[in-house]
C-alpha cells in the first residue's frame, strides 16, 4: 500500500443525528474526521452502539449526513442527486452479517442480481457470473439454493455479488461475526484476495480485534459516535492510548493475567512481579535475556502471550522476580530504557493493572498463544490453538529460570 495514495473516502466532522422525540437526540456519529486509503484494509472497531455500522452507512448515503461531509472518490457524495448516488454506489459493494441472500434464487442468480439490475446482457452476465464463482471457490455449487450451503459458502457468495459489477470499494459490516473461527479465518483470507489481487479497498466494519489484527492495514477505533483513536494496526496494538483501545487490545491477546489471575499467581510466587513488553524487532527479547544475566537477579515466567500482528510479533510476559530490592529496582530501570515495563508489586504490597481484562471460560481459538502461558510449579502449562506458536524459544539463552 503506498503512503501516498489518494483518499479513497475522506469523513470531514462527519455527523449523523437521529431522534428528537421524547427520548431525545442520538449522535450516532459525531464530528469524525478520517481519510481511508485507496486500495488499503481499513478497520472500524468498536462496542454495540459505537456508531460503527451508521458510519459506514453514511459512505453509500444509505444513511443521510446532518452535517459535515463524506466524499467517496473524489465525489462529495451528500452534494449528490439520486440518480449521480446510484452511479456511485455501483462502484461499492456491501457484504452483510447475515449474507442476505435471496432464497428464491440459486448461487449463480444471487451473484447474476445486481448484473441484472445493471442491464447486463445475459451471456456477459453468465460469463461474469462463472468468473466470479471460480474466484470464490464456489463452482461446483452455482445450480444449489442457499438453503443447501454452509455458513461461510454463503458469505463467499455474498462477496461475489459484491463483486459483480466491479467495484473499486468493498464494505464488510460484521461479515464474520455469525461464522466459526475456522470458516472466519477462510472468509478473512478471501478478502485479503480481493483487495490483493483486484485492488478493491475495503472497509471492514466489526467488534473483533482478531479480525482486524489478521487483515487489516489500519483502523479506527469507535466509541460513543467518534473516532477516540487511529492508525496503523501494529502501532495501536503496541501502543494503545484511549481506554477503549486498550480494553480491545487486552481483550484480543490475553497476554496479561486478570486480577483474579494475578491473586492466584502473587499465591504461588512471592517474588516482585512484573509486566514486559515483547515487540517487533526482537530487542525487547534479547534486553530481557541480557538483563537477567547482567544483573543478580532470578527470573521466572509465569504468564505470558505472543503472538503475530501484521507479520511482526507482539505480546508481553509477566515474570516473578526474586533478589534485593535495589538489584531489582536496577534491572527494571535497565529494561524500561527500551520496552515498556509494568510493575505488579509484591503479595504484601500488590499493584493493580489499569488495563487488566476480565477471566473468560475459554482462551483457546486457534490463533497462536493468547495470553494463557501460567507457569506453575509442574512447568509451562501452553494453552492455545492448533497452529500455536512456540513463543518461548525466543528466550532459551535464559540462565535464571525457575520452574
Amino acid at each position: 500500500m503506498s503512503s501516498i495514495a489518494p483518499p479513497m473516502i475522506s469523513f470531514r466532522d462527519a455527523t449523523k443525528v437521529f431522534g428528537g422525540g421524547r427520548s431525545g437526540e442520538v449522535r450516532a456519529v459525531d464530528g469524525v474526521t478520517l481519510d481511508v486509503a485507496a486500495g488499503e484494509v481499513f478497520g472500524v472497531i468498536g462496542y454495540s452502539g459505537a456508531g460503527k455500522s451508521t458510519l459506514v452507512r453514511l459512505i453509500n448515503a444509505l444513511e443521510p449526513l446532518t452535517s459535515g461531509q463524506v466524499v467517496v472518490d473524489g465525489q462529495d457524495i451528500g452534494a449528490l442527486g439520486e440518480g449521480a448516488l446510484r452511479e456511485v454506489r455501483s462502484h461499492i459493494g456491501m457484504i452483510f452479517q447475515q449474507f442476505n441472500l435471496l432464497s428464491s434464487r440459486t448461487v449463480a442468480g444471487n451473484v447474476a442480481y445486481p448484473l441484472e439490475v445493471a442491464g447486463w446482457p445475459r451471456a456477459r452476465r453468465a460469463a461474469r457470473v462463472a468468473e466470479l464463482l471460480e474466484f470464490v471457490g464456489l463452482s461446483d455449487k452455482a445450480k444449489q439454493y442457499p438453503s443447501k450451503l454452509s455458513g461461510g459458502q454463503k458469505q463467499r457468495v455474498g462477496i461475489a455479488r459484491a463483486l459483480a459489477t466491479n467495484p473499486k470499494l468493498l464494505l464488510a459490516d460484521e461479515s464474520t461475526s455469525a461464522l466459526d473461527p475456522d470458516t472466519t479465518r477462510d472468509v478473512l483470507n478471501l478478502l485479503r484476495r480481493v483487495n490483493t489481487e483486484l485492488g478493491v479497498t475495503i472497509v471492514v466494519i466489526t467488534h473483533e480485534m482478531d479480525v482486524v489484527k489478521y487483515i487489516c492495514d489500519r483502523v479506527a477505533v469507535m466509541e460513543h459516535g467518534k473516532v477516540v483513536e487511529h492508525g496503523d494496526v501494529y502501532a495501536l496494538f503496541a501502543r494503545p492510548q484511549h481506554p477503549a483501545t486498550r480494553r480491545f487490545v487486552g481483550s484480543s491477546l490475553r497476554d496479561r493475567p486478570s486480577a483474579a489471575a494475578l491473586e492466584r499467581l502473587r499465591n504461588r510466587h512471592p517474588g516482585r512481579i512484573v509486566t514486559i513488553g515483547i515487540r517487533e524487532d526482537g530487542a525487547s527479547s534479547n534486553d530481557l535475556t541480557r538483563a537477567l544475566r547482567e544483573h543478580p537477579v532470578d527470573g521466572t515466567i509465569i504468564y505470558g502471550g505472543i503472538t503475530e500482528i501484521a507479520e511482526r510479533p507482539y505480546g508481553s510476559l509477566t515474570l516473578a522476580l526474586e533478589g534485593a530490592d535495589d538489584a531489582v529496582a536496577a534491572f527494571l530501570a535497565d529494561l524500561a530504557t527500551t520496552t515498556s515495563v509494568l510493575d505488579l508489586g509484591t503479595a504484601a504490597s500488590p499493584l493493580a493493572d489499569p488495563d487488566a481484562v476480565p477471566e473468560r471460560g475459554e482462551d483457546r481459538d486457534g490463533g497462536g498463544v493468547r495470553g494463557n502461558l501460567d507457569v506453575g510449579a509442574p512447568g509451562l502449562a501452553q494453552h492455545g490453538g492448533p497452529d500455536a506458536a512456540p513463543s518461548f524459544n525466543l528466550f532459551a539463552p535464559f540462565r535464571r529460570w525457575k520452574s
